[in-house]
């Protein structure tokens, strides 16, 4: 039995998406330098293909002759060939949303068991295509959960791995910074008096509890980020575990391995519900409960280290005054910007003399300008 005319029209689209889609993601494959992103696209290429080489056959079967499909291939957009290829994805998803909804509206009317057949399994490949899209897309495009993530990645007390160690370099990195510059300025403007010393104090104060409190926030958000996506994916789980798997064959494939491969570890994990949610918390944000530091210990770490740093610039203040203490105060703060510049290297892995010589230079330009300003100010 052939399309009726009703349904001709439909099923006519349907092939023109298919060969639209199927003609994109070749063009994809062809611009795609990651081999194992290529094999994706030119999978679901050929995925795509095969459904419109099924609908070719029943427009023939109803016609009497085949559609032409280097019709539609010529008739590409320029933003498909030559858009950025992230944005090409993120449309492609929402075509193939839009064509699993059409699918079903077109199996509500097809009485016919081989054009419900092929309606059926392209309907399903098309929203396993959304997930795959989605994935290979990769959020790229800013979110709110996106740009959150990104916040806290950048947030210096979560460098992962580093520890207290860590914690305590960028703490004393930070007072120091800001102390010796507030003392620069001072002692500029007042020709270095008693007021040095009170105006480093309470730098040096605020400096450290303004660093506590920040990597306490950034230590409780993220675990409140990992809580909030965690019930996230477990809803998502239970509406659609098919999609969760998908994604996360998807996943283990960007990684290297084959799709018999993925699929395989991915059902593995599946069977174990509690870890299967934490696996794909962990491969969609790159969150583990286990990396999280603790809060109060951020938060001590943070403090002290920045009140050890702001003190080092304002220690000459307590023995002398006037341009004394300015030259002893400038003569170990250089020191000190060295020496913390040079334990960097214990957590970034460049040379020591390096990022000493960095932080030094830093430093130096800083004093230079504060001072500048006091003096600036002081003429006023």
């Amino acid at each position: 039995m052939s399309i009726d005319k009703i349904n001709l029209a439909t099923v006519e689209k349907m092939w023109r998406r298919e060969v639209e889609a199927c003609a994109t993601y070749r063009h994809l494959a062809n611009r795609e330098k990651d081999h194992r992103r290529k094999e994706i696209l030119l999978r679901l290429a050929d995925q795509e293909d095969r459904h419109a080489a099924r609908w070719s056959e029943r427009i023939a079967a109803a016609t009497g002759h085949p559609p032409d499909p280097d019709e539609v291939k010529r008739g590409l957009s320029w933003f498909q060939r030559i858009s950025d290829p992230t944005i090409v994805l993120h449309r492609l998803e929402q075509e193939e949303n839009t064509a699993e909804e059409e699918y079903n509206q077109l199996l509500a009317r097809l009485s016919d068991p081989t054009d419900r057949r092929i309606a059926e399994e392209a309907m399903l490949e098309e929203r396993d295509h959304a997930v795959v899209l989605r994935t290979l897309a990769g959020g790229s495009l800013p979110t709110p959960r996106s740009t959150l993530e990104s916040i806290l990645r950048r947030e210096r007390w979560h460098v992962r791995g580093t520890g207290w160690i860590g914690d305590a370099i960028y703490g004393v990195n930070d007072g120091l910074g800001a102390v010796f510059g507030i003392v620069s300025g001072m002692a500029g403007y007042t020709g270095g008096s008693e007021v040095v010393l009170a105006a480093g104090l309470a730098g040096t104060l605020a400096s450290a509890l303004s660093m506590g409190a920040g990597a306490y926030l950034a230590s409780k958000s993220e675990r409140e980020v990992y809580e909030s996506e965690v019930s996230r994916e477990k809803t998502e789980i239970e509406e659609d575990p098919h999609e969760e798997l998908l994604e996360l064959e998807l996943f283990y494939q960007l990684k290297g391995f084959s799709a018999d491969e993925a699929h395989a570890m991915a059902e593995r994990i599946q069977k174990e519900p509690g870890q299967f949610l934490r696996t794909l918390v962990h491969e969609e944000l790159g969150l583990s409960e286990e990396t999280f530091p603790n809060p109060w210990r951020s938060t001590l770490s943070a403090s002290v280290s920045t009140a050890i740093g702001g003190f080092i610039p304002i220690i000459p203040f307590f023995f002398t005054v006037g341009m004394p203490a300015v030259i002893a105060s400038f003569v170990i703060s250089t020191i000190a910007h060295f020496v913390v510049g040079a334990s960097k290297a214990l957590v970034t892995m460049r040379p020591w003399w390096a990022t000493g010589a960095e932080m030094t230079m830093v430093g130096i330009l800083e004093a230079a300008v504060t001072y500048g300003l006091g003096l600036a100010f002081a003429a006023h």
